[in-house]
């Protein structure tokens, strides 16, 4: 993974040779979530004291001031909105580290994270990446381990899961049902919070850059077990995810890329007779996108006649 030339490294603070982990943020837009995010980074030093690399989406927010202005991390202009893969990419190939995490903006990390995560690691060679419990401001659990769904639950998924968010499709493809406190293998974990083992990563290429956001996550996971990697999902690390914050502006645009993504999953991943549905899937994921979009205008359309 060779580094995007047309970036700009700002070292705002000289990177540690030494670390055995390094923490990649990817900034757009996050606003103070930004410095709580590299704050929990550099307090938690259970593994020790992280490379701390922060790729800049083309933020316009300056949220990035505080970063440079106290010397907090290694800043990495990217050359405007380059989308979360790509950005991950390239963060990695400036830290050096052999255990690389990669973390949404919105995320703050509990101490501790970083030595459950390394040691998930270091017990067990065949782990390429490893998850932690993820919850929301409330400490509410969020499903942040999941499988790949088959053809059945998939579809079941796309057409209930926004008027019945409790079906059985969703619930399934969620794991909802699994007791969150047990470590346990899993098709992905989420890339809000993912802590990779470099070797696993350069095995595989990286992320898949066609991803600009959404399912880079399930694609990754996919590609580290199709090489004989483990995935795994570790509750004794917890990180705090606030969630969308980066995408709350283009709401529009991140319905599209999330359908948009979602069958360049399929498109890439579905073999044999699967890949007979992918015209029909294309529709279905079309009309899907089209009905959010529309719901969403309609409810916007609500509250400004209030």
């Amino acid at each position: 993974m060779a580094p995007d030339l047309d970036a700009v490294a700002v070292e705002a603070v000289p990177a540690n040779a030494e670390a055995a982990w390094a923490a990649v943020v990817i900034n757009y837009n996050a606003g103070a979530h930004l410095l709580d995010c590299v704050r929990s980074l550099r307090d938690d030093v259970s593994a020790g004291s992280p490379d701390i690399v922060v790729v800049d989406n083309g933020s316009t927010d300056d949220s990035l001031a505080p970063i440079e202005r106290d010397h907090l991390a290694r800043v990495v202009l990217a050359p405007g909105n380059i989308g979360y893969a790509r950005a991950a990419n390239l963060g990695t190939a400036v830290a050096r580290a052999p255990i690389v995490a990669v973390l949404n903006p919105d995320v703050v990390v509990g101490r501790g994270t970083a030595a459950a995560m390394c040691s998930a690691l270091a017990a067990d060679p065949p782990i390429g990446a490893v998850g932690p419990e993820v919850v929301d401001a409330t400490g509410a659990h969020y499903p942040s381990a999941r499988e790949v769904p088959g053809v059945g639950t998939a579809i079941g998924h796309a057409l209930l899961s926004h008027v019945r968010p409790e079906n059985r499709w969703t619930r399934r493809y969620r794991q909802e049902a699994i007791d969150p406190t047990r470590a346990r293998d899993a098709d992905w974990v989420s890339g809000a919070a993912i802590w990779l083992r470099r070797a696993a990563l350069d095995d595989v290429g990286g992320w898949d850059e066609r991803y600009f956001m959404f399912f880079e996550d399930v694609d990754l996971g996919t590609r580290l077990r199709t090489n004989g990697w483990r995935v795994v999902y570790e509750p004794k690390a917890t990180v705090v995810h606030a969630e969308g914050v980066s995408r709350r502006s283009h709401p529009v645009r991140t319905t599209i890329e999330h359908h948009r993504a979602a069958y360049r999953f399929a498109a890439s991943h579905w073999r044999g007779t699967k890949r007979v549905l992918l015209p029909a899937v294309a529709v279905l994921l079309a009309c899907r996108a089209a009905g959010l979009v529309l719901a969403g205008r309609v409810a916007e359309a609500r509250l400004r006649g209030r």
